[in-house]
């Protein structure tokens, strides 16, 4: 789910330091930051620019965003991994009520979807710029925040923020180019939040992101007198309002029973291809602590069997999940994936442990608003 990482000093130029969650601000070039800081940058595109761009067609020729994923080995579990503080929660929203029949299946949760965006410094009307991960609605103040990995937001080849930056939660890709697509609407990015030891030193034990995104719109494509297609937009309000939001948990125990869902479609190392991207795809297992990985400087990463392959990247780890209600707490998100047994098929997914830290960045995007 990641490329291979580069240990470079990052310029800050245009990006905004907040300390902690206080509100104290630097900003412009060599700006520094304490750890614990979250670098915050406001998307280039308006929402109507940003949901035009992403016609069917594009969606379609989408390609997972990460590349090829090369960390293998057994290695000896890190012991890093663990609260740095007293545990804490923020319970989900929506669909609290929700009833839904006895089912052997899991009831695939509406808070999930697929994030697109194209790579900055990059032609848009390229088709290899033209990106994918997974990503979560979660709960906050204003019920417009997505959840997913730092590395789906922030590309370190460039040191910039992704462009053209969207969410569509329950994705679905229908057989035909104009079906599916965007059943609750599609939700651009308005602010991007992420951990300066992620944008500054690209440490993946701090590979998460959360993002505001604006009201969305329900799209419909329709052929003009052209015979091109050209969007239809209808406001539908509220990312939380919509598909709910789930809760956030840090501090949790390391050891714990999760669901994670996603969009996996890349291959395993050995070129199979089980996955295509197209809808949503869950795993189920407990976690422990991984091994370190000095290459990633991964400390402080937990993880469990599961044979994702990229495209997942960005998609929930859920606590106490509920097929009820389809909510449960956000304790992690897909970031790397493993090949512990060195037989080249992915066998694992890890997560940063979300700690105090994780806490920080999620409190500035829970208490944003927008439009």
């Amino acid at each position: 789910m990641i490329s291979r990482a580069r240990r470079l000093a990052i310029p800050l130029t245009g990006l905004l330091m907040v300390a902690g969650a206080m509100g104290a601000t630097s900003t412009g070039a060599g700006a520094t930051a304490a750890p614990g800081d979250v670098v915050t940058s406001t998307a280039s595109e308006s929402a109507s620019q940003a949901t035009s761009f992403w016609s069917p067609d594009r969606m379609r020729k989408a390609t997972d965003a990460t590349g090829d994923i090369d960390l293998s080995g057994k290695g000896k579990a890190s012991t890093a991994a663990g609260p740095d503080g007293k545990p804490g929660s923020v319970p989900p929203i929506g669909q609290e009520g929700a009833k839904s029949p006895k089912s052997k299946q899991v009831n695939l949760p509406n808070t999930v979807g697929r994030v697109f965006f194209t790579l900055p410094k990059a032609n848009p009307l390229d088709p290899k710029s033209w990106k994918y991960c997974s990503g979560s609605s979660v709960q906050g103040k204003y019920r417009n925040v997505v959840a997913t990995s730092a590395h789906c937001v922030y590309d370190v080849k460039t040191n910039q923020f992704y462009d053209n930056w969207v969410f569509i939660p329950s994705y679905w890709d229908g057989d035909q180019a104009w079906n599916g697509k965007n059943p609750y609407g599609i939700y651009a990015a308005h602010t991007f939040h992420a951990h300066d030891d992620f944008v500054v030193k690209e440490d993946y034990d701090f590979d998460y992101a959360f993002v505001n995104v604006h009201s969305g719109f329900k799209v419909k494509w329709e052929k003009g007198k052209d015979n091109k297609w050209k969007p239809v937009f209808t406001n539908v309000g509220r990312l939380g309002d919509n598909v709910g939001g789930q809760g956030f948990a840090w501090n949790q125990k390391v050891k714990s029973k999760v669901f994670s869902f996603g969009y996996p479609a890349g291959p395993h190392p050995d070129g199979d291809k089980p996955y295509t991207g197209r809808t949503m795809k869950w795993c189920y297992g407990t976690t422990g602590a991984m091994p370190a990985a000095p290459r990633y400087n991964i400390q402080e990463h937990i993880g469990f069997r599961c044979a994702f392959t990229a495209g997942a990247s960005g998609g929930p780890w859920l606590l106490k999940y509920k097929n009820s209600s389809r909510t449960g707490y956000l304790v992690g998100v897909n970031s790397v994936a493993w090949d512990t047994d060195k037989n080249d098929r992915y066998d694992h997914i890890s997560s940063p442990y979300f700690n105090g830290d994780t806490y920080k960045v999620y409190k500035v995007a829970a208490n944003r608003w927008t439009r």
